[in-house]
This record gives structure tokens, C-alpha cells and sequence, in this order.
């Protein structure tokens, strides 16, 4: 097993290989991880068994020696290809630990596995490989998920909350005006949360310029108005409601409310999930319990994003 540091000339053979992987997404490829590389010293990992790239680790290094999979996105395990078997993946792990103690010098690797909804096969081998590590849970947070083959039906209140939204005549569609929508965003974070978005209006423009056709945004209206809205992440199985949020006229309104309930009956039903993002803070030891109570509201039930700590 031969494990070797990514650089900008093996980009095109790191996308091919996303692009037929069992468990990646479009965050994976390069010219996702990329559009924030001066936040982030790269030191993504490639995997060859015989000449033949078995395994991609995107990840970042920190001063301090901690390896981090990755430090700039939600998830970034270990990217398989689809008959990649686990006595493969115990290698593959053993491979690039050593190559990131005795090459990198490297003390900690903080591994983030891709959530199962994302893969497109059965896709667990690392945990198996992170358990025989010796790795620890650092954090856990909950995510509310709604399985298409088996929605759960809405609750009385989000059915009053939609009924509002109706009477309130909305209109709910696709929408290019990130501005309009980013206003909202960065009011409702700054006054709710004391924080501003992850991405900037010029990051999140850039890179739906990038994916056209995995990031979206739709939009609650009321007279042609933006008053409520949610960015989109799609990817083959899952719907994920990345930034979500209203105004205070949007709020009073049920638009929000309104905009999901359009999506969940109209827009995605084609997906297998509808994953409607994390109500927890501080690594998972906080439950926002309104906000999950509310996403539960449409169906969704608990899945789990956990990152693990391995020492080198």
C-alpha cells in the first residue's frame, strides 16, 4: 500500500475517482474543497494498491499536529470505491496512519465519517476500522431526517402553520437572488445567535456558479418579496437543507413552514432522504429543543454526525 500527499496535479484523477466512489458527494471534489484553501493547510491523502488508487482522505493539518477530515466541511471520511472490502480499508487506515506519523508528523487524526444517508452502498467499513484503532467519540450531534419510503406525517401544528402560509397566499419557487436571501440569513444569525453564516454571499454565489445542480436556493414570496428561504445541497440520495431561515413578516406568516411543505410533497420526493440539518451546539452537548421539535414536526427523525479521534 503506497500513500502519497494530494497536489494540484493529481486533481483530475482525485475527481474521477469521487465521481465513481460508493459514499462521496459533490463537497468532495476539488474544486469544492478548494474555494477556501487559504483557510486550510491541505494535506488530503491518496491511497494506490499496485498503481491502482483505492481510497482518497481529504484533510487539513494544523499547527499543533492534529490531522483534521476535513476541518472546512460537514463530513470527510475515507472515499471507497465500490468493491473496496473491509480487510481493504483496515490497510488502507494502518497506510496512511504511519505515512501521517512518520511523513507529516502528525500526532491526531479527528475523523469525521460520511453520515450513511449520503452512501450509495453500504459504506461503514471505517467505523469498523476506527473501533480496531482504539479511536474515541469527541463529538456527536442529531440530525433530523426524513426517509421518503417511510414519511412520517406532519403534526397538527405544522398542518396550522401550513394552513397560514396558504391563507397568506406565498408564492414558493427556485430562486437565483442570494442577496435578497443572505440579507435574512445574516439578520436572523446576528440577532438569534450572535454569528454570521459559514459562507459569505461571494462564496456561496461562487460556488452554486461551480454546482449549478447541487446547490439551490428556494424561496417563500409574498407579493414578489423574499420572506423566507433555504439553500439546498443536493446530492444523489439526499435533499439537504443547508442555511434556512425567515423574516420577521415571513416568520408571522408560515412561510417557512409553507416552503417545506412544497419541497417535502412537491420538489423531493424523488429522494430517498431529506435531511433538514443539526439542532445541536458545543460538539452535540446542547439540544436546541424547539428546533428539532419543529423539524420533527414534518417527519423527520434522528441521524447521527459524529467525529472521532484517533492518536497517531
Amino acid at each position: 500500500m503506497k500513500i502519497i500527499r494530494y497536489d494540484s496535479s493529481k486533481k483530475n484523477e482525485w475527481d474521477s475517482f469521487v465521481d465513481k466512489a460508493k459514499n462521496a458527494t459533490f463537497l468532495l471534489l476539488r474544486d469544492y474543497m478548494d474555494y477556501h484553501s487559504d483557510r486550510f493547510t491541505d494535506c488530503s491523502l491518496m491511497a494506490y494498491n499496485d498503481k491502482k488508487l483505492c481510497a482518497l482522505l481529504p484533510a487539513n493539518i494544523k499547527a499543533n499536529g492534529s490531522i483534521v477530515s476535513h476541518g472546512g466541511l460537514t463530513y470527510g471520511g475515507l472515499v471507497l470505491e465500490r468493491d473496496t472490502h473491509a480487510t481493504d480499508v483496515l490497510e488502507i487506515f494502518q497506510a496512511m496512519a504511519k505515512y501521517m506519523k512518520t511523513e507529516l508528523g502528525a500526532n491526531e487524526l479527528i475523523y469525521k465519517p460520511i453520515p450513511y444517508i449520503y452512501c450509495t452502498q453500504p459504506s461503514q467499513e471505517d467505523l469498523y476500522a476506527l473501533f480496531r484503532m482504539g479511536a474515541t467519540l469527541e463529538n456527536r450531534t442529531i440530525s433530523t431526517t426524513i426517509w421518503n419510503t417511510a414519511r412520517q406525517p406532519f403534526s397538527q401544528l405544522r398542518r396550522r402553520k401550513i394552513a397560514c402560509a396558504k391563507k397568506n397566499e406565498l408564492t414558493f419557487k427556485e430562486s437565483n437572488d442570494y442577496k435578497a436571501f443572505w440579507d435574512i440569513l445574516t439578520q436572523v444569525l446576528s440577532t438569534q445567535h450572535g454569528c454570521t453564516p459559514v459562507h459569505t454571499i461571494g462564496e456561496i454565489e461562487l460556488l452554486h456558479s461551480r454546482f449549478p445542480n447541487n446547490i439551490k436556493l428556494f424561496t417563500a414570496e409574498k407579493e414578489g418579496v423574499i420572506i423566507a428561504g433555504t439553500v439546498v445541497y443536493e446530492t444523489p440520495l439526499v435533499a439537504h437543507f443547508q442555511y434556512i431561515a425567515a423574516s420577521p413578516e415571513g416568520k408571522a406568516s408560515g412561510a417557512l413552514d409553507g416552503m417545506f411543505a412544497h419541497l417535502i410533497e412537491h420538489v423531493y420526493t424523488n429522494k430517498e432522504y431529506i435531511d433538514f440539518g443539526i439542532s445541536t451546539e458545543e460538539g452535540g452537548h446542547t439540544l436546541n429543543e424547539g428546533l428539532i421539535f419543529q423539524k420533527e414536526g414534518f417527519g423527520g427523525r434522528g441521524i447521527v454526525y459524529d467525529t472521532y479521534r484517533i492518536l497517531l
